[in-house]
């Protein structure tokens, strides 16, 4: 019955990670993580406390058997008996596949859903909205605590951190599609005005200083870009501005607090709102970010990204980042 039941149990897994994976369903890796740690760890606590006890049980049976018959012998002066029931004490104690597949991967499921959860989580970098700070391809490590612990699929809030500054770089859920994760920059956050006209950005009226560096040679689209160094709360990074792009938003989306916004041929002026921050991507003309469809809320946050630990077209990008 377990192994018709443990059949099943896999056989769901698997189907829904396949469909998943074809695009037949909306894939939520989390929650996933959370029903196989359940799952195991239910298997775990069976074989500790029943299976395994039983098997051990069983064998000691044999191996008490196995004296008794060897003693009973002897006594009848047979002393020569083929009496090693080692291979199949081995044999009554191993673990069934099913349970292999199951309690055998819970530690380590456990431990990987602790780390993604609570501590850090990787993320792949998919598109070229964070350009010149994080490339396509580029393997990032997001630290999960630093802005509060949060409970794993539930994503609500048990502890508190550092508030969210402006300048850092940020993963978040998607406003208008949750089960999506974005990374982009925090350039306002509650009570902030944040005005992007002309193609410079302003916070609470103050232009942020920007210095020309070396032109960017984008390889995908096989052209330059000018790049300049902004200083946005104290850090320094690098961004790229398209010429041959509009200073205008093109195609705004509808969203809450969209009254907070002005729209211009120049450009957007935003008033971010109690609990909400503005992103951006440091592509700016290449970015599809808070001047389309709004404001992240704070329960969305996922946490802080800081660390490049692989990128295997350029093993040169590995390292911090601002």
């Amino acid at each position: 019955m377990m192994q018709t039941l443990t059949s099943f149990v896999l056989a769901a897994f698997v189907g829904y990670a396949s469909a998943w994976y074809f695009g037949m369903v909306e894939g939520n890796f989390a929650l996933l993580l959370f029903l196989a740690t359940l799952v195991t760890g239910i298997y775990w606590l069976a074989e500790r406390f029943y299976f395994l006890p039983q098997r051990q049980q069983a064998a000691a049976l044999l191996e008490a058997e196995s004296l008794r018959r060897n003693q009973e012998l002897s006594k009848l002066g047979i002393n020569k008996v083929d009496g090693d029931v080692s291979a199949a004490k081995a044999q009554i104690l191993a673990q069934p596949w099913w349970l292999d597949w199951t309690a055998g991967l819970f530690p380590v499921i456990i431990a990987v859903f602790i780390l993604r959860s609570f501590l850090f989580e990787p993320f792949k970098i998919p598109s070229g909205s964070m350009i010149p700070t994080l490339w396509v391809g580029d393997l990032i490590l997001v630290n999960k605590f630093h802005y509060g612990l949060r409970l794993p699929v539930l994503n609500t809030k048990i502890s508190e951190g550092t508030a969210p500054q402006a300048g850092d770089v940020m993963v978040f859920r998607y406003p208008p599609k949750p089960s999506l994760d974005y990374i982009k920059r925090v350039v306002g956050v509650p009570g902030d005005e944040v005005a992007y006209l002309n193609k410079r950005l302003t916070i609470n009226g103050k232009v942020l200083p920007t210095q020309s560096s070396p032109e960017f040679f984008d390889e995908d689209a096989m052209r330059y870009f000018k790049q300049f160094e902004e200083d946005l709360g104290g850090k320094k990074h690098g961004l790229l501005i398209d010429d041959a792009r509009p200073a205008f938003v093109p195609g705004a989306d509808e969203f809450q607090f969209k009254e907070n916004c002005r729209y211009s041929i120049e450009g957007v002026v935003c008033k971010v709102p109690a609990g909400h921050y503005f992103m951006m991507g440091d592509n700016r003309d290449n970015s599809l970010d808070s001047r389309y469809w709004g404001f992240v809320p704070e329960k969305n946050i996922v946490g802080k990204a800081f660390f490049v630990w692989m990128n295997f077209g350029n093993l040169k990008r590995i390292g911090s980042f601002n």
